[in-house]
């Protein structure tokens, strides 16, 4: 079992764009081959403050879902938006920053 923390603050005033361009990927994202959790959330407290939890069956279909095309497109549409991210992949054996 692979989790996966992306947490992402974003630039002032931008978060409505960010999530209307997450939604689609959201969903594409959950019908995935080896995907049992896929949610964005945001912070009580900082409203710029946005995070993914992921939950996957394998490493391998982690790595699938970052070459699918509307990981790509979500990824293109929020660049501009994004202030900083951190990514944590939590396994039995370690947790990695991407």
């Amino acid at each position: 079992m692979i989790y996966v923390i992306a947490a992402m603050t974003l630039k002032p005033g931008t978060r409505d764009k960010v999530l209307a361009a997450a939604k689609p990927c959201i969903e594409a994202t959950r019908k995935e081959t080896g995907c049992i959790f896929y949610d964005l959330n945001i912070s009580t407290d900082n409203p710029d403050l946005l995070t993914f939890v992921e939950r996957w069956e394998t490493r391998d279909h982690l790595t699938a879902h970052t070459k699918t095309d509307h990981l790509k497109a979500w990824r293109a549409a929020s660049s501009d938006y994004v202030a900083s991210r951190v990514v944590e992949i939590i396994t039995p054996a370690s947790v990695d920053k991407m």
